[in-house]
């Protein structure tokens, strides 16, 4: 149960909904019956999946961008695009940042990026933060 709730917080998290996967994490990291690297590899695949969610909602839901129920506001959208056109591919490896990383992920779906840079890419960036939280509760709770 607590790796398969792992995978749903880190990937509902990475979509629009306002939620944290790392205090869940740390949670179930200090549990000396879980694997630490379970619980870091299915974070680092939720959190990616939910980021793919907000690429595939760039690539085909920007027609209703106008709408209320749209995940993200036009300004969120714009400030994103001149971020990911100023910085190109590798800012994909910045989507795990709260609240841009969304719009990052978004905008590149408008902009069609390939799914093949967008995988890679977010999932390298998502599993390394996931690492270094991982890597600061153990040097901070270790004897």
């Amino acid at each position: 149960m607590s790796y398969s709730f792992i995978f749903l917080i880190s990937f509902l998290s990475a979509t629009i909904l306002p939620l944290g996967s790392e205090g869940a994490l740390l949670y179930y990291a200090s549990d000396t019956g879980l694997s630490v690297f379970w619980l870091w590899f299915l974070a680092s695949v939720g959190n990616t999946l939910g980021s793919l969610t907000n690429w595939l909602l760039g690539l085909y839901l920007l027609r209703y961008e106008d709408k209320k129920w749209f995940p993200v506001n036009a300004e969120t959208r714009k400030k994103a695009e001149r971020l990911f056109n100023r910085y190109g591919v590798f800012s994909l490896l910045f989507t795990w940042l709260p609240i841009v990383g969304d719009g990052i992920a978004l905008v590149s779906g408008v902009l069609r990026t390939s799914i093949w840079y967008f995988l890679p890419l977010v999932l390298v960036g998502k599993s390394v933060r996931y690492a270094l939280i991982l890597w600061g509760q153990y040097l901070l709770f270790s004897g």
